[in-house]
């Protein structure tokens, strides 16, 4: 059964004593486990301090900065916070304990700028795993965690669709791995709201196999500018259509055109109201801080926080709703599972349903312990300059090499669904066995694996490389997850808005550096 008990408290697993109902999803709506009753968030996004996209900042592990902004969050009444960037290295007791203490839930976004997938030439392997997996084990054991986001916005426009092929692999391997830990945090997506990639979008996510399916889905909509829109005017109408009969919960991940100033968010009522109610769970608006896009309601400043104008105008108008819903006893779902969107371009639709193979180290040390030819560097760089000649060097080899031989095991291609046997594995892993496949079609010769001192030759006991595939981790961690790695394709979106999804070579991931250097191949 598809939405049964999707919970995010993990009862007895949290040191604390719960202090806060757990949710769980059935058919498109989320329920109250303890009451029965429906569950409308009424959120807000919560990113303080974003300064620069290129270094995460972790909110949750900020007890100033929780002390100075919860009387705010609990006055204005909201009862959840999405929360875009965290790490799984910090202690989020402090924080956690506090929200719940004060009745909030936490929608966590597990990207970060430095950890994510990115929409131009996307890539997903071992390391990206691993620091998903470990923001899991950091924060599934607090009773206020209600959902993870696997990406926001990372799929913008129809040329950078393949890139939802990606997201959602992570998404099935996030989740199987919930699972695998006897948890049952449900995993989503939130997507920005372009009309041309609209239906593909929200039906891609929710096509396949209950594994590979989101369990809820999050839209990021900016439609209902100033107090002369309406319901039909703005778009709003023609979005929650889409979603007549949707199996799983629907919300805004993001809302509140700030066009014309002050906000004084008439959408809420609709949001909130019987056009939106039977097939929205509510949302969260844009944003709590206040940052030089001006989406802020609060003013952050050390110690301290002053209220926008927007402020008083967001708290009435939420304080002036109160959604009806139906009993978790009475409600008999009755949504229906979409079909995938076809692979054209008439279509503007470039994602294969075919999706990504699951990242594992075994696999990859197997096939490691097969090469001859191999990089003499034992890590891959984190410094912005560093990264760079990293990365030249390996653009260098894989143009060399991939002209004359066949690099498909360590490539992939969203379009055709086609991904090779290591093409998740890490950067340096990869364009080993790159140079290793150069020596060995050069015959061995002297000088074939030297790649301008880039590479060293090693003795192994076997190159037979027949039985790596079959090799698989356990439900340990994978490896990786360092926080000095990473691009801005899918972080908060106040560093979509200002970098349009286009990383700086320091902001890159090893892996979107690598996957922007063999993109020719795909």
């Amino acid at each position: 059964m598809r939405a049964s008990l999707v919970s995010a408290a993990i009862l007895g697993l949290a040191s604390q004593a719960a202090s806060i109902d757990p949710l769980v999803i059935k058919g498109s709506k989320w329920f109250n486990s303890k009451t029965g009753a429906q569950f409308f968030v009424k959120g807000i996004d919560y990113q303080p301090d974003i300064t620069s996209t290129s270094t995460v900042r972790d909110p949750l592990a900020d007890i100033a900065g929780c002390t100075r902004d919860l009387p705010f969050l609990k006055d204005l009444g909201v009862n959840a916070i999405r929360v875009y960037q965290t790490e799984p290295f910090g202690n989020h007791d402090k924080c956690m304990s506090m929200l719940s203490d004060a009745g909030i839930y936490v929608m966590l976004d597990l990207s970060t700028p430095t950890e994510t997938i990115n929409r131009d030439t996307p890539s997903y392997d071992v390391d990206l795993l691993g620091y998903y997996q470990r923001k899991v084990d950091a924060f599934s054991k607090y009773d206020n965690i209600f959902a993870f986001l696997a990406g926001n916005e990372v799929t913008n426009a129809y040329n950078n669709t393949g890139a939802s092929a990606y997201v959602k692999a992570a998404l099935r391997d996030v989740k199987s791995y919930i699972k695998s830990k006897h948890l049952t945090i449900p995993v989503g997506y939130a997507t920005n709201d372009d009309a041309d990639i609209r239906w593909q979008l929200q039906t891609y996510f929710d096509c396949g196999s209950i594994s590979d399916r989101a369990d809820f889905y999050g839209i990021n909509l900016y439609e209902w500018c100033g107090p002369s829109a309406t319901f039909e005017s703005s778009g709003y109408a023609n979005v929650v259509k889409n979603f007549t009969n949707w199996d799983v919960p629907v919300l805004l991940t993001e809302y509140g055109c700030n066009a014309i100033k002050p906000r004084t968010f008439p959408e809420i009522a609709a949001i909130y109201g019987s056009n939106m109610t039977s097939s929205f769970s509510g949302g969260f608006v844009y944003e709590y801080v206040e940052e030089p896009n001006e989406y802020g309601l609060v003013k952050v400043s050390g110690s301290t926080g002053t209220k926008t104008a927007d402020y008083e105008y967001f708290k009435k108008a939420l304080a002036a709703v109160n959604p009806s819903g139906v009993s978790m006893s009475s409600y008999t779902p009755s949504g229906k599972q979409q079909s995938c969107p076809s692979v054209s371009a008439s279509n503007n639709w470039i994602a294969s349903s075919s999706l990504p193979p699951s990242p594992s180290n075994a696999t990859c040390s197997c096939m490691m312990s097969t090469l001859t030819c191999v990089s003499k560097q034992s890590s891959i760089p984190t410094s912005a300059g560093d990264l760079e000649k990293f990365g030249q060097s390996v653009s260098s080899i894989f143009g060399t090499v991939c002209g004359t031989v066949d690099c498909g095991a360590v490539s992939g291609n969203a379009t055709t669904g086609k991904y090779g046997k290591y093409s998740f594995c890490d950067p340096l892993q990869r364009v080993s066995w790159v140079m290793t496949e150069w020596y060995n079609d050069q015959r061995n010769v002297d000088g074939a694996c030297d790649f301008g001192g880039f590479a060293k030759i090693v003795s192994v006991k076997s190159t037979d490389d027949s039985s790596c595939s079959d090799q698989k981790d356990d439900s340990q961690p994978s490896k990786g997850g360092s926080s000095d790695k990473g691009d801005s394709s899918s972080s908060s979106s106040a560093a979509a808005k200002t970098l349009g999804g286009a990383p700086s070579m320091a902001a890159l991931s090893v892996s979107a550096v690598l996957a922007m250097l063999t993109s020719a191949l795909i």
